[in-house]
């Protein structure tokens, strides 16, 4: 994939020792020039990291210009010393690059409740800042620095031509476990060289999440430090898009933020395959969120697609116990777009073949039919491996 990285940012990373292999990468710093529009999305966890109190309390805003990010220390649970330490991080990169102490914003992921190493924070954000660029290289390797237990680094970009202008659209996201969003652990920072005001920022980044990385979930862990940044520098020229070039804009930053949080899933710990689920016919879009996040999160659903056992049982009864009325008498399911249960009433289907339709593909994808309401999602999780349970249980041994 070629990255248009927008213009207004510059990128670096840098190893400095916070990870177990001192040769990768865990310290990224991104920064605007001179300014960007910056909106977050953050975790509702009650017990939420240092680095999501700071960022919450400083967007929206129209005056961030660095973003520091490090990753196998997710500075949770670390008490006051934790919230020092953030605004000590921030200090650093805003001093980094010439910034007021409030212009930075500070992410962290890994380990819960270890204090960072600030020395190597310092020194990281040091080395990050002298080799600052805004090429595709230095793109990349940002995104590798916030990778934890990630096989690679995930990232997603668009262009598009709005009013003469050429505007460009890049993120960047980490996440692999603990992923059970409601803002999970995972960090996403998308970056435009749009111009947009504070406002447009921040409604097109909530609408753009509630479809995405709010649809996604490994083992329903939900994080305490989620972070989904958009940053707009507004480095393509013009005033603020609005009408129909906002409406185009936040299609495709729709687009991203999806293509984005579907590899979270797609790289779940020890996964061997990706379920989309598709909920459609229910009352309302709430209705059918609960029911595809209920579908998602249970053990016994993961495991069949794991086996490859189009146990569809598991299935229409994780439906019925979301919490949402409908009319059992109506339901049907396919998988793989194979018809397993029609009204509320099993169909006869080829269960060899469908069960090799499932081991053969990456991706198994579930439809469940609730009746002719309006009320319809499209969410991602992973199935659930030996693998899985075997990664967590010697997590931190």
């Amino acid at each position: 994939m070629i990255i248009n990285v927008p213009l207004g940012f510059r990128f670096a990373a840098a190893a400095c020792g916070i990870k177990a292999d001192p040769t990768r990468e865990d310290l990224t710093l991104i920064v605007a020039d001179p300014l960007a529009v910056t909106a977050g999305v953050y975790t509702t966890n009650l017990v939420c990291a240092a680095p999501v109190t700071i960022d919450r309390q400083r967007t929206p805003s129209d005056r961030i210009r660095a973003v520091v990010v490090n990753s196998g220390n997710a500075n949770a649970c670390t008490g006051q010393r934790g919230m020092q330490d953030a605004h000590t991080m921030a200090q650093l990169a805003a001093t980094a690059c010439g910034a007021g102490p409030d212009q930075a914003l500070v992410m962290s992921t890994g380990i819960i409740g270890v204090f960072l190493p600030m020395d190597k924070i310092a020194a990281g954000i040091r080395a990050a800042a002298d080799r600052l660029d805004g090429d595709e290289a230095s793109f990349l390797a940002a995104a590798r620095g916030i990778t934890t237990t990630d096989r690679s680094h995930k990232v997603a970009a668009r262009t598009l031509e709005l009013g003469g202008r050429t505007i460009r659209i890049a993120g960047m996201c980490k996440g692999a476990g603990m992923i059970g969003p409601r803002m999970a652990t995972m960090l996403a920072v998308i970056m435009t060289d749009a111009a947009l005001s504070v406002s447009d920022a921040h409604d097109s980044l909530v609408a753009a999440v509630d479809d995405s990385f709010h649809c996604i979930s490994v083992e329903g862990h939900m994080s305490t430090n989620d972070t989904v940044l958009l940053m707009a520098s507004g480095a393509a020229g013009g005033g603020p898009l609005t009408g129909v070039d906002l409406d185009a804009f936040r299609v495709v930053l729709r687009d991203v933020c999806i293509e984005l949080a579907r590899q979270i899933p797609d790289d779940g710990e020890g996964a061997t395959h990706l379920i989309a689920i598709d909920v459609q016919g229910a009352a309302t879009r709430d209705d059918a969120f609960r029911i595809a996040k209920t579908v998602a999160e249970s053990a016994l659903v993961k495991t069949a697609v794991a086996g490859g056992d189009p146990n569809w049982g598991r299935i229409v009864s994780a439906a019925g116990y979301a919490g949402v009325p409908f009319d059992p008498s109506r339901l049907s399911l396919q998988v793989n777009g194979t018809l397993l249960y029609q009204d509320g009433t099993p169909v006869a289907f080829d269960a060899a073949a469908v069960s090799r339709s499932m081991r053969s593909q990456r991706e198994t994808h579930v439809l469940l039919t609730l009746g002719t309401g309006d009320g319809a999602v499209r969410f991602w999780t992973s199935d659930l491996t030996v693998d899985y349970v075997k990664f967590n249980a010697d997590y931190r041994t």
